[in-house]
């Protein structure tokens, strides 16, 4: 009862008047529906988990074959911890999107508590998009990953070859760019606080390309407990700030939902881990995180707000260039965050240096994204 008063005492107050001010605590509500949602999803999927020992294997070759001293040794004791915990996230996101649809507004009637319905973010413009990315490429990473605990597969260690992984992510990142460019007309190239470039045809290798890095990238920087966790919770909230000054409230909504079950991974992924987002999470996630950027006209302040991904995949670029060629390592290991590991630094320090560097270069984005605002399709 006591929600109905408060809800009442809103009303008269002529605070759902204000159309901002409704859509801050849609955004707000979602993130912290989302939350609870995935908080109680999480006993039932970790129970699978620990009853049928889907747990990781730690890696002792790299993709050339050769061994991993250092990453092996140092991460021998996380050898078994479960993983697969991405699927909690999409799946409590999946399980919001289509119950605020289809639920919210039916509670909302037997509840005489309207502002129920308006939570409802399930946009054909603004949500259909990421959604499908987050499940397509959630599906793809739950296959790798049972793979890879089973054994199975032609990869070293089992799974999903790169080079079948590498051909569905184009295949995604290229439908969505076909989409965005045939079905919806977008061609224009954003350049903060310079202007709008129409680039015509070139928009598609543009859209492959920053789904591809998302992608690739956020796999390479899951490698510490909370690692990646953290970069994404902050890229999400940064973008749903972003939409939110675009007047995509239900994008804003939707990354206000990833905020949310994120945060709920990183309550048990924080060191020690009780469990790993594994590639269905890892890839989910980074997929879905270049549709976003590309859907706010964002591609390149995406680049700025995870600079932190720019470093981890250089960093394997470069190991395994200079192996190749000049047979000699640069980093002691790679990605990046191993080769600090490496030198002797703290994982738990590894991360916290990781998560504050990215809030930073977030925040710069923000700002320049917000200043610098153009055409938005």
């Amino acid at each position: 009862m006591w929600i109905r008063d408060l809800y009442h005492y809103m009303q008269f107050a002529q605070i759902q008047t204000i159309p901002e001010v409704a859509n801050v605590l849609k955004v707000l509500l979602t993130g912290i529906i989302a939350f609870i949602l995935a908080f109680l999803v999480t006993p039932f999927w970790t129970y699978i988990l620990y009853k049928y020992k889907i747990g990781i294997k730690i890696k002792s070759n790299d993709v050339n074959g050769e061994k991993l001293t250092f990453v092996s040794k140092l991460h021998a004791h996380k050898s078994g911890t479960p993983t697969m915990g991405g699927v909690i996230m999409w799946f409590s996101v999946l399980i919001l999107v289509f119950s605020s649809h289809f639920v919210f507004p039916w509670i909302a009637k037997i509840s005489d508590i309207n502002f129920i319905a308006r939570l409802d973010f399930l946009s054909r413009k603004e949500v259909w998009l990421p959604l499908f990315a987050l499940i397509t490429a959630g599906v793809l990473g739950l296959f790798d990953d049972f793979m890879s605990v089973h054994g199975w597969g032609k990869n070293k260690g089992g799974g999903i070859k790169f080079a079948m992984r590498f051909g569905w992510l184009i295949t995604i990142a290229a439908a969505g760019g076909w989409w965005f460019y045939y079905k919806l007309g977008w061609d224009v190239l954003h350049i903060p606080a310079v202007g709008d470039f129409s680039i015509g045809l070139w928009y598609i290798p543009l859209f492959i390309f920053v789904i591809l890095f998302s992608a690739i990238s956020s796999n390479e920087t899951d490698g510490l407990d909370g690692l990646n966790g953290g970069v994404l919770l902050v890229a999400f909230f940064s973008f749903a700030i972003i939409s939110f000054f675009q007047n995509k409230v239900d994008l804003a909504a939707f990354c206000s939902a990833m905020s949310g079950v994120i945060l709920v991974f990183l309550w048990f992924n924080i060191s020690p881990a009780r469990f790993m987002m594994g590639d269905t999470g890892a890839i989910a996630l980074g997929t879905t995180l270049g549709v976003v950027a590309m859907l706010t006209n964002s591609a390149l302040i995406l680049f700025l707000i995870v600079f932190v991904y720019i470093l981890e995949s250089a960093s394997v670029i470069i190991q395994l260039t200079s192996k190749r060629f000049f047979h000699r390592k640069v980093f002691l290991a790679a990605p990046l965050h191993h080769h600090f590991e490496a030198i002797g630094w703290p994982e738990c320090k590894i991360v916290m240096r990781a998560w504050i560097f990215t809030m930073m270069t977030a925040m710069i984005g923000v700002i320049i994204t917000i200043f610098g605002m153009g055409r938005h399709p």
